[in-house]
């Protein structure tokens, strides 16, 4: 930037910027209105069931600790894709369904995160203390957890039980919670952050954990469900969504084990720390694939150490095997693979190719 240039912002922006970013923000203003009326649901329901005050209390602030505040990105890729399916804009009803279907989705992730920050024993989650880390909290978030899970059939059964599709909806969230599960087994018993073994990595664990883990939960679940509430039943809209879709999850969080070692930490908003952690991510799998037998030896004796030398001498062999460059063609290739399965996808099964070019362009790229 010159001397005489001025910074980016709000003031100098082109008016195009300033216009998307203002649709942006109301789009996720009138998704975050949804959620107070269905948090009142579910909290009237424990009153149905003449629950005490201070259990009453205590989950209404679970579900706004645990369930807004993140970016929404899962539960709003629900009413984006009804709306590209659709081809026009929702009624009231229409929108209303749709939110709450991705509110399910953000209450499947907060279920996910209360119970993976207890196995990881974590410290922060989105900038605040994790749950269970709470003053008073404890063991406590264990079902916390179970009661944001229940609260999505809850939801459902209140909302679509008259619904056609609603046993296609029951059966779905199942279905992808226990993927999930799967894809948590696995990272937990391959990669214990307390014992360090990279003969237990490879990039096809690394697949494994990602595709189960991430992928089915937050690519094909919203995009899935969204399917269903536009009245789609071909089941290769189905199998064309999974295709496509699980490989565009893998190659976000591949995206995002990538950026944990080099983005910069305040693009990123956090302190990359997989190292530290002995996270199984694609650096270090991609690395192990490459490694001569010395780099091998420093990756054993420093790789999941709590300490900044051996997470610098970590680093020192991701760069002597060129993790940079082999990162940029993996990116290159999966987006001429992918753009080439979304021009070659059959609309007529109902699923639109915007719906795949909208998630792809939310991803390629990213910074943070």
């Amino acid at each position: 930037m010159s001397a005489t240039q001025e910074p980016l912002s709000v003031a100098n922006a082109p008016t195009s910027l300033v216009d998307a970013a203002a649709k942006k923000a109301a789009r996720r203003k009138r998704f975050e209105d949804v959620f107070p009326l269905l948090k009142q649901e579910v909290l009237a329901h424990l009153d149905e069931c003449r629950m005490p005050q201070d259990a009453r209390d205590w989950f209404d602030r679970s579900l706004e600790y645990n369930t807004p505040g993140g970016k929404l990105n899962r539960g709003m890729s629900v009413v984006d894709t009804v709306e590209i399916i659709k081809g026009s804009s929702l009624s009231e009803t229409e929108y209303l369904h749709a939110a709450l279907l991705g509110w399910c989705v953000e209450l499947l992730q907060a279920f996910f995160l209360v119970a993976d920050d207890i196995m990881d024993a974590s410290i922060t989650r989105r900038g605040q203390p994790c749950w269970f880390r709470v003053e008073g909290v404890g063991n406590v978030a264990i079902n916390d957890g179970c009661m944001l899970e229940m609260s999505i059939y809850f939801l459902l059964k209140k909302h679509f039980r008259k619904q056609p599709y609603y046993v296609d909806l029951l059966e779905l969230f199942h279905d992808i919670t226990f993927k999930t599960e799967f894809g948590q087994l696995i990272d937990l018993i391959t990669a214990p952050e307390d014992h360090v073994d990279l003969s237990k990595f490879s990039l096809d664990k690394h697949s494994k954990i990602v595709i189960y883990k991430t992928s089915y939960y937050s690519f094909y679940l919203p995009v899935a469900l969204a399917l269903h509430m536009s009245g789609v039943s071909d089941e290769r809209a189905f199998k064309l969504a999974e295709d496509i879709l699980i490989p565009m999850g893998e190659y976000f969080q591949i995206q995002d084990d990538f950026l944990d070692c080099y983005a910069d930490p305040e693009t990123l908003g956090k302190i990359g720390t997989d190292i530290l952690d002995n996270k199984c991510s694609w650096v270090v799998n991609t690395a192990l694939a490459h490694v001569n037998d010395e780099q091998r030896a420093i990756l054993d004796a420093n790789y999941g150490k709590k300490d900044a030398e051996s997470e610098a001498r970590c680093k020192k062999v991701f760069l002597e095997v060129d993790i940079p460059s082999k990162y940029a063609a993996y990116e290159a290739k999966f987006y001429e693979e992918v753009n080439a399965m979304i021009e070659a996808a059959d609309e007529s099964t109902g699923l639109k190719k915007e719906v795949l070019r909208a998630f792809l362009a939310k991803v390629y790229k990213r910074t943070k």
